[in-house]
């Protein structure tokens, strides 16, 4: 991915992201995660119905990369199960550790290529998936 479009797709969803918003909602399962080290602080609201993602929103103060990433993240889960979403998951976690990972699964996503060039950085852009992590482990205890 060219560093251009790598922009554009980063830029785009930090202006507008992806369902932004609280949600106050019994059927949708809430996880948080605060940074040590920055202000990234999050939260998604996730409904899960059969195993099946079925709604993501978030809100909190982030930065450029976590709140696109996050932005990113929730287009790609959604309709997704569990397991799809645990294997995009890993798939993203490969891509940001330089190891083998299938560009074609994780779309815009990729605009995360080279985020291992800052290293600071990679934990901006795997902080929806670690929060994300929270609120399937929170389904899985109640189902």
């Amino acid at each position: 991915m060219d560093s251009n479009l790598r922009r554009e797709i980063i830029v785009d969803n930090y202006q507008n992201p992806t369902n932004k918003k609280t949600i106050d909602d019994k059927e949708f399962i809430t996880a948080s995660t605060i940074s040590d080290s920055c202000i990234d602080n999050i939260t998604l609201f996730v409904k899960f119905k059969d195993n099946v993602i079925e709604d993501i929103y978030f809100d909190g103060e982030a930065c450029a990369i976590t709140t696109s990433a996050t932005s990113i993240m929730i287009k790609k889960l959604i309709g997704k199960t569990i397991d799809e979403a645990e294997e995009l998951m890993n798939n993203y976690y490969n891509m940001i550790d330089e190891k083998e990972y299938s560009e074609e699964e994780l779309g815009e996503l990729n605009a995360y290529n080279e985020i291992y060039k800052q290293p600071n950085r990679k934990k901006c852009a795997i902080f929806p998936f670690e929060t994300l992590k929270k609120a399937i482990e929170k389904y899985k205890m109640h189902n």
